[in-house]
């Protein structure tokens, strides 16, 4: 059987039939706090809202249990929520904060810089293959000042760990690739808002890794995601093909496509989403196994046909009509190119061949390397005149001068974005092309100038 085009609505047995394209919603003026999670402000970095009374209550939780009033296998629950995962080292925990789509401004990587001074014994952090940045070695009575801290800049670490939905990964790419649909982004940030914190996630047989791809490319690799997006476009309706039950480890598999195409903007990919959340959630003996608690088991198990049947009946529940699955009102909305940088006047350049040291506008001659780096680290965005930047992260370590260092080539060249990758990398976005080798000359004095990333030495 094909996959179908769109779920049926509850109550009805044919597709959904898409919207027709109308003009877009205005989302100017749309103000909030992060403090209420009902209410969402967009504001770089900011996508998961925070709550303050979670911290006052770790450090309640952190507290009974180190004078031991609570029993370890309760406390390891609530502290994974909180994105505090235990070592094999007694008494110190890793700290995994979650960056959806790897996006990441600034005062981010400062705040990260001062934590990993403060609270890091081995004075480093680590991004990860899910595009999070973790910090090692942190002793269980500092974690709730440490998330405290991050937080301050719009970092939360709340549901890094745990049977949750975990970080939401992206294309480092996404918005400024040459050949997407439509820029994927805000869609991730509204399924990041809707399901952090969801009742129906919070304890499921086993975790939840979500991909949002921006191409047919698919960076993001969706097929190995317990559920992945890819964008689609149908008469002007933005969409997406929905594929679940992949991952690697224990049984690898890749995920069968659920629907081939699902509409954004009326909030049905959400809507699906939590359909088969809701079926894992209540197979009871996937819990038996922990290392056979996925998804994919039980898309094995039954067939992709089967929980296609099951999701569609899924979705003629009461549990429908109680549910807002507008997107609009949770989108990430943010427009970068207004505050790309401005052309300067001028730009140092490597040395062309036969010129003498004191030719004006030349930098010291250095170009075969530059070449290089050209050639493997730097793509043309679709934005004229842009161009992003990959830096190679050795095993994804980054040192406080680092974080500090990149945070202010982020300030002076790319208008404040960047991305981390699945490779534990970094992205430099919106870089003008003529300031290219000046972020390369930047990058090299932080030891973050090599090229070949990607190859077998990026590791």
């Amino acid at each position: 059987m094909e996959p179908t085009t769109t779920p049926p609505a509850k109550g009805a047995s044919a597709p959904l039939q898409p919207a027709r394209a109308g003009s877009p919603p205005d989302h100017k003026g749309r103000k909030g706090s992060l403090t209420n999670p009902e209410v969402v402000e967009d504001v770089p970095g900011h996508i998961i809202p925070i709550l303050e009374r979670e911290f006052d209550d770790f450090d309640n939780e952190a507290e009974k249990f180190l004078d031991g009033q609570t029993e370890e296998t309760e406390f390891i629950g609530f502290r994974l929520k909180q994105g505090v995962y235990g070592q094999r080292q007694a008494d110190v925990q890793m700290i995994r904060v979650k960056l959806p789509w790897g996006g990441i401004t600034p005062e981010q990587m400062e705040a990260f810089a001062d934590g990993v001074e403060r609270y890091a014994p081995l004075n480093k952090g680590h991004i990860t293959t899910r595009q999070n940045i973790q910090i090692h070695h942190v002793p269980l009575r500092d974690a709730a000042a440490l998330i405290r801290d991050l937080s301050d800049s719009g970092l939360s670490s709340r549901e890094g760990c745990g049977n949750t939905v975990r970080n939401v990964t992206g294309d480092p790419w996404a918005g400024v690739c040459e050949d997407e649909l439509f820029d994927i982004t805000p869609y991730a940030g509204a399924y990041v808002r809707y399901f952090v914190r969801h009742p129906t996630t919070q304890l499921m047989p086993r975790k939840i890794k979500t991909a949002f791809s921006a191409t047919d490319a698919d960076v993001a690799i969706t097929g190995i995601h317990d559920i992945g997006f890819l964008p689609r476009m149908r008469e002007g309706v933005k969409g997406v093909e929905i594929r679940v039950g992949g991952g690697t480890s224990i049984m690898p598999r890749v995920a069968p496509t659920l629907y081939d195409f699902v509409e954004l903007d009326n909030g049905d990919y959400l809507k699906v989403t939590e359909a088969c959340f809701r079926i894992f959630n209540r197979q009871d003996w996937l819990r038996v196994n922990r290392a056979r608690a996925r998804i994919k088991v039980l898309i094995d198990k039954i067939g992709i046909d089967e929980f296609r049947a099951q999701v569609e009946e899924e979705l003629k529940g009461d549990w429908v009509d109680e549910r807002d699955f507008d997107p609009q009102p949770k989108l990430f909305v943010h427009d970068e190119e207004a505050n790309a940088p401005e052309l300067l006047a001028h730009y140092s350049q490597p040395m062309p061949a036969g010129a003498t040291d004191g030719e004006a506008g030349a930098a010291p001659s250095d170009g075969t390397a530059f070449e290089r780096f050209r050639a493997d680290n730097v793509a043309p965005q679709r934005q004229a005149g842009f161009s992003t930047i990959h830096v190679k992260v050795t095993r994804g370590d980054l040192t406080p001068e680092q974080f500090r260092g990149l945070a202010q080539i982020m300030r002076d060249y790319s208008g404040g974005y960047a991305r981390t990758t699945v490779e534990q990398n970094f992205v430099l976005r919106w870089v003008r092309d003529e300031a290219v080798y000046e972020v390369w000359q930047r990058l090299k004095a932080l030891d973050l100038g090599d090229s070949g990333p990607m190859e077998i030495t990026d590791v």
